[in-house]
């Protein structure tokens, strides 16, 4: 199996892809820190994915920002700043819609496959009980609207395509530590473990669809 990791310098995205190599598959690893690829300008995914050949049983995308920019999520509405409401839209919707714009070409379409990009439960807007951290959670809903909408078109030239949004829940990185608050955290091993499970027994029935690290459906 080959697998695409875009984000790999991440927490997340370092163990997915050494948890991938342990499992035998042969692992492309994409980050801004070594690869220069700049989820926020379409000409950086262009150039990156663009000079990758052949197809991808598995493409995740592990990117994403909590704090951006030296600015935390807004408690209230007071907070909202339309700079950082774009930064944070930019990064963690358009980027990772952009890189399922670029990767189709990437996906087989004569063999099970799966795209995944990671959400947020804070995205969703049925799950929502505490408010705040607007922007943040904006950013993750249009994400899930944009993998769902996505998944629709991929279906038609790829029937056996999974193109999903996953949850890894609270994991001990950079990104979370300082928000964790009373939350159980896993480490990203675990979290890896946890996703790489879940996309082995995702069908294409249920392309389109937000999940947890357990397999669970997560409402929009």
């Amino acid at each position: 199996m080959r697998a695409l990791v875009v984000g790999a310098s991440g927490g997340i995205g370092q163990a997915l892809a050494a948890r991938l190599e342990a499992q035998g598959a042969q692992v492309t690893r994409l980050s801004r820190r070594a690869d220069g690829l700049d989820l926020t300008d379409e000409a950086s995914l262009l150039r990156v994915l663009g000079g990758l050949e052949g197809s991808f049983e598995r493409i995740v995308v592990a990117t994403g920002a909590l704090e951006l920019n030296g600015v935390a999520p807004e408690k209230a509405l007071r907070s909202l700043d339309p700079a950082a409401m774009a930064a944070q839209f930019a990064l963690n919707a358009t980027g990772p819609a952009l890189v399922l714009k670029h990767a189709v070409r990437l996906l087989p379409r004569d063999r099970p496959s799966v795209f995944a990009a990671l959400s947020a439960r804070v995205g969703s807007i049925g799950d929502n009980r505490l408010g705040g951290w607007h922007s943040y959670r904006a950013a993750k809903a249009a994400l899930n609207q944009f993998i769902h909408t996505g998944a629709i078109e991929v279906a038609r030239s790829h029937r056996q395509a999974v193109v999903v949004c996953l949850h890894p829940g609270t994991v001990d990185t950079p990104l979370t530590r300082a928000y964790a608050g009373g939350h159980p955290v896993v480490s990203p091993d675990q979290a890896a473990g946890n996703l790489l499970a879940v996309m082995e027994v995702l069908r294409p029935e249920q392309t389109g669809g937000f999940f947890d690290w357990q397999g669970k459906e997560i409402p929009w």
